[in-house]
């Protein structure tokens, strides 16, 4: 009885087992059956294998110093720059694995354990997505949907892909591509570019607590900012410590010690309109711009300067950028204070404009309002131009420029038109600094502000160079005439006559004071007291045209009139031209065209472009020695020559306005002053042997300027900067710049001990000999 009752449950009980594994097996199946769906396409589009091979990743293209520093990048939507496995510090990849996916090492891309852990706490303690897991919707399935059925499709598909990314790639390759394309917010995309921004340092040089603080940004940049949310960072860097710890990475007492350290972030945001090298930066964009033009890929397709992670090799000296930089921002803070304390509106009604009717006042402001990139946004709306002026007329809320601000910025209510003539009262400037054997650019500073003033003067703008230019005449005259530096003329008022070099009116220079000593001078002593007479005198003899012939072989690529005039720097010039002008003294009388980039490289390291330089012989060894001996007495005892010495009965108002002073340099040092009419340009170009640097400072328009040649030189204006520059870049000796002396040519044809030269020259004056006889 009680076996046949037996025998009769498990018969009742049989169709439960039988009906538990066809559903088991159908269960079994319809996963197999999703997953070979999910495969093959049919919950949605899947990355094919090429694209598991070469995920795509767009890469900033990244400049690089020649001291190895990355000085900025371009990117459209994703600053990025790919790390390396190797390059990433233990302590990231332990933080990672500890906080994200301690079995990471364990599975093929599912985590088993961790996702019915998940499945039977409903995820209260913690979810099943391992590293591969996450790394698959970042590259292909996108952000997590809101329909639960797409939300199911999306983990199936992102099971299927990390299943795939393991058998594609080794456990580290999937880790640093997981570190290299999260966004960390702040255009921060990338493990790279998150250190840089957060911590102001590359990754391998990260602490075991500011890996943390990444690692734990993991979860969720956006919630997890440690700009906006200090306190909900800290709290979630110390769990992600806490796990470091559990898990064996770091002791308990490690832990704790860590856990304790305040968060330190040094937060220094990547822009195209901030950082180091704006200017530079943005003259990098133009000339990849046209590099990527004439230099295609090798299917034809151009590349993407935003997209392909170019690597591009600048000549550019992160120190000295940052010296130049710190040197112009010194000075031109204090120089513009001076500038706004003379053209108040009791001392300067028109002020920042001088000499000029209000009629010529109103044509700027109307040229600089059609100019603006307001007018044209709205002109491309197509707006009447009644009603787009009308615009500039009405107050709005702005950010302006304010040299007095932490920030150099302040919020303010003005109206367009009155912020076109609030940024012309401030003054401008460029700096850019050469080696001249090499021609590599060390450092270039376009303005006193990108973000604010975007013209790049080094190489955009060219302004008169004054007293800049007369150096091209005297070459002219010592490389044709065979002149020394002791040559002597006399210091006399001196007239070219009409029909004369082709000036139509007769042409008689005043020097700059009005006097005349009557006296001979000695070249070196003409050019170091910047004196016009002996340059018109000079510029007589060799002729404008062999003037300007050599400023063009050294550089100048503006047309120059051939008229006398030019001697006294009519002509138009960039800061960029004459620095590399001024390099051919330097290097032995060879021009060697500036050089900003070495190298550039594709995202795998292949080289797509070397530099070659471009020289011209222009002068001989003798004459451009003999240069350098004429420029070097400017700063012994010319208008130079306060980076030496002080200056008597100016030394107070110097102190007061020019930052620095004085600066008792001692080494060897060869240059020349430059300012133009009305001091509305003011110019220095200072040389020792490995480095030739230009400074140009001026308004924004020539009537914009000080009214006293006391401020308005180029002593004062754009000598401060170079000085200070130059005491920076000694004060770090591991820059290397040069404090010894001019190398002499080993035969030098040409006298120039003044001493021996005055008593033949008086010998040839006596026997009707000296070249000043003759007629040229």
């Amino acid at each position: 009885m009680a076996k046949t009752r037996q025998k009769k449950q498990q018969q009742n009980f049989f169709p439960f087992i039988k009906w538990f594994w066809i559903l088991f097996g159908a269960g079994v199946l319809s996963v197999v059956l999703i997953f070979l769906l999910a495969s093959w396409g049919a919950l949605g589009e899947m990355p094919t294998f090429e694209r598991l091979e070469n995920p795509e990743t767009n890469l900033a293209t990244e400049f690089i110093s020649s001291d190895g520093e990355t000085l900025g990048k371009l990117y459209l939507d994703d600053n990025r720059t790919w790390v390396d496995y190797e390059t990433l510090p233990q302590n990231v990849v332990n933080a990672l694995v500890a906080t994200e996916d301690a079995r990471y090492y364990d599975h093929s891309g599912i985590d088993a354990r961790g996702f019915a852990r998940a499945l039977a706490y409903l995820g209260t303690k913690g979810g099943a997505s391992t590293i591969s897991q996450q790394l698959a919707r970042q590259l292909f399935v996108g952000v997590r949907s809101r329909n639960l059925f797409e939300a199911v499709t999306q983990k199936i598909k992102e099971w299927v892909i990390a299943t795939r990314l393991e058998r594609n790639y080794t456990k580290e390759e999937i880790i640093a591509m997981y570190l290299n394309i999260y966004d960390f917010g702040y255009n921060a995309d990338g493990i790279r570019s998150a250190s840089r921004i957060y911590f102001g340092k590359e990754p391998a040089e990260l602490r075991t607590e500011e890996s943390a603080v990444l690692v734990g940004m993991l979860k969720n940049s956006s919630l997890y900012n440690p700009i906006r949310r200090e306190e909900l960072v800290f709290n979630r860097r110390n769990t992600v410590l806490g796990q470091m710890a559990k898990y064996g990475y770091i002791s308990e007492k490690e832990k704790d010690s860590l856990q304790n350290r305040e968060m330190k972030i040094n937060f220094n945001p990547e822009s195209h309109r901030e950082g180091l090298a704006t200017y530079f930066r943005m003259y990098m964009q133009r000339y990849l711009n046209n590099w990527v033009r004439e230099n295609p890929k090798p299917d034809g397709e151009k590349y993407n300067i935003y997209l392909d992670g170019l690597k591009v090799y600048t000549t550019i000296d992160s120190r000295m950028q940052q010296n130049a930089e710190e040197a112009v921002q010194e000075h031109m803070k204090n120089l513009q204070a001076e500038f706004f304390h003379q053209n108040t509106p009791d001392r300067n009604p028109t002020a920042p404009f001088l000499d000029l009717t209000s009629g010529a006042i109103d044509t700027i402001m109307e040229r600089a309002m059609k100019r603006s990139a307001r007018w044209r946004h709205l002109k491309r709306e197509g707006l009447a131009e009644k009603d787009i002026e009308a615009t500039f007329h009405k107050k709005t809320e702005m950010t302006v420029f304010d040299w007095n601000s932490d920030s150099f910025e302040k919020d303010t209510i003005m109206t367009p038109m009155d912020s076109i003539r609030y940024y012309k009262t401030f003054l401008r400037t460029a700096m850019m600094s050469m080696e001249p054997q090499t021609g590599h650019v060390k450092a270039w500073v376009g303005g006193i502000d990108y973000k604010h003033f975007q013209y790049d003067n080094v190489i955009q703008g060219s302004r008169q160079a004054g007293s800049l230019f007369k150096p091209f005449v005297y070459a002219a005259a010592i490389d044709q005439l065979r002149y020394s530096p002791c040559f002597t003329l006399p210091d006399n008022l001196y007239s070219i006559e009409p029909g004369k070099h082709g000036n139509m009116e007769a042409w008689t220079p005043k020097n700059s004071d009005g006097t005349y000593s009557g006296e001979d001078m000695t070249l070196k002593s003409a050019l170091a007291n910047s004196v016009n007479t002996i340059t018109a005198q000079l510029i007589d003899r060799v002729g404008p045209g062999s003037v300007a012939s050599i400023a063009k072989s050294m550089g100048v690529t503006k047309d120059i009139a051939e008229v006398p005039s030019i001697a006294l720097g009519t002509p138009d010039v960039s800061v960029y031209e004459m620095v590399g002008a001024f390099g051919t003294y330097a290097n032995q009388g060879v021009y060697v065209k500036p050089v900003m980039v070495t190298r550039i490289e594709d995202k795998n390291g292949t080289v797509l472009f070397e530099y070659k330089p471009e020289t011209k012989d222009v002068l001989s060894k003798d004459v451009a020695y003999a240069m350098i001996n004429l420029l070097e007495g400017v700063t012994q005892y010319g208008s130079g020559g306060r980076l030496r010495h002080t200056y008597g009965k100016n030394q107070t108002v110097y102190k007061e306005i020019i930052t620095g002073y004085p600066y008792e340099l001692t080494n060897p040092i060869a240059g020349k002053t430059g300012t133009t009419q009305n001091q509305s340009d003011g110019w220095f170009m200072g040389m020792v042997p490995n480095l030739v640097t230009g400074v140009w400072v001026g308004g924004e328009d020539r009537s914009i300027h000080f009214n006293r040649l006391l401020y308005g030189q180029g002593a004062s204006m754009a000598l401060p900067i170079w000085a200070l520059y130059m005491k920076k870049n000694y004060a770090n000796e591991e820059i290397g710049v040069s404090k010894d002396a001019f190398e002499a040519p080993e035969e030098m044809s040409i006298n120039i001990d003044c001493s021996k030269q005055q008593q033949e020259e008086e010998e040839d004056i006596d026997t009707g000999d000296d070249l000043d006889d003759l007629d040229f």
